[in-house]
């Protein structure tokens, strides 16, 4: 692991990481962000915004360069290895009060998912536990996904739902939340996130462009989280007195594929979707989702309920 105070790394335009104090001179709270991608870095400037300092982890230098830049702390690690540094982490920097994991799958880096969310948060978990021994738990705050339900064709779902995965990274997540959920430094929060959309990420659109069939019943449920309101609902629960061990993330407004893809095509200037729903029960799967509970518990109110009147302003 290469420590955020590495001489390669440039210093950050503002000490936000170690000189930010909350209102009133209190010390600001230290929060840990692993895999700073998509959701993780907007859960990061939230945070740093609001006068907390914050690390984050990657497993690049340039991304490490990048998170200077944002007044983030980057620590470079690989949750896969055999020891990724967190003791050493913990000890020179303390043991975070938040802990938000959001670890991508890269195929790339030659591991498994399961090498990744049970191994790498396992090895993680142990750290955190071994830290804090004798001293208050920090969050740990779990990135899933409402693909650990699969096909449910159509139902409408909830926390209360037992999972049903049918591929190996929904098998994975639900390892992992049971893990978590179980272990020492937990039982944490999990959050499953619907399909994340927003700048830079408009689901298929390249599909689309290409005029390819989209491996799907037209006819099934999308469901949608905007990754604002994803990060929105991180930072929630990370403050929240005593929030649950499970969370559905979605803007509850459930469209159908039809809808979503055909607007999508609309607005990006792409010709009308085509459709191969012979592989219709392959991904994604067909399901409504309630996130009732988010509301109800926390206060969760999308500032995009509306997925497919939000399209235009992202295309």
């Amino acid at each position: 692991m290469l420590p955020d105070h590495d001489s390669n790394l440039p210093a950050a335009a503002s000490e936000t990481g170690r000189a930010a104090a909350a209102p009133g001179g209190m010390a600001s709270p230290l929060r840990l962000v692993v895999g700073c991608g998509y959701l993780g870095e907007r859960v990061a400037r939230r945070w740093v915004t609001a006068g907390s300092r914050v690390i984050a982890t990657t497993r690049r230098t340039a991304r490490a360069l990048e998170l200077r830049g944002l007044g983030v702390e980057p620590a470079i690690v690989d949750v896969t290895a055999v020891d990724p540094g967190w003791s050493a982490l913990f000890s020179e920097h303390g043991v975070p009060a938040t802990v938000f994991w959001a670890v991508g799958f890269d195929r790339g880096a030659g591991g498994t998912h399961h090498d990744v969310h049970v191994g790498g948060l396992r090895k993680l978990l142990d750290a955190l536990a071994a830290a804090s021994e004798g001293t208050s738990r920090p969050r740990v705050i779990f990135s899933s996904s409402t693909g650990v339900w699969g096909d449910v064709r159509g139902t409408v779902i909830d926390e209360s739902t037992p999972p049903n995965p049918t591929r190996e990274a929904g098998t994975v997540l639900v390892a992992a939340e049971e893990m978590l959920a179980a272990h020492p430094a937990g039982p944490g929060t999990s959050l499953r996130f619907a399909g994340l959309y927003g700048p830079g990420r408009l689901p298929r659109v390249a599909d689309l462009r290409a005029g390819l069939p989209i491996a799907a019943d037209p006819d099934s449920w999308l469901n949608l989280i905007h990754i604002d309101d994803a990060a929105a609902a991180v930072c929630l629960v990370a403050d929240a007195p005593d929030p649950r061990g499970l969370y559905v993330v979605s803007d509850g407004r459930p469209v159908r594929r039809r809808d979503w893809y055909g607007r999508l095509a609309a607005v990006t200037g792409s010709p009308e979707p085509r459709w191969d729903a012979a592989a219709a029960r392959t991904r994604g799967g067909d399901k409504r989702l309630d996130p009732t509970l988010l509301a109800r518990d926390l206060g969760f109110r999308p500032l995009h309920p509306d997925p497919l009147a939000t399209l235009a302003a992202l295309a």
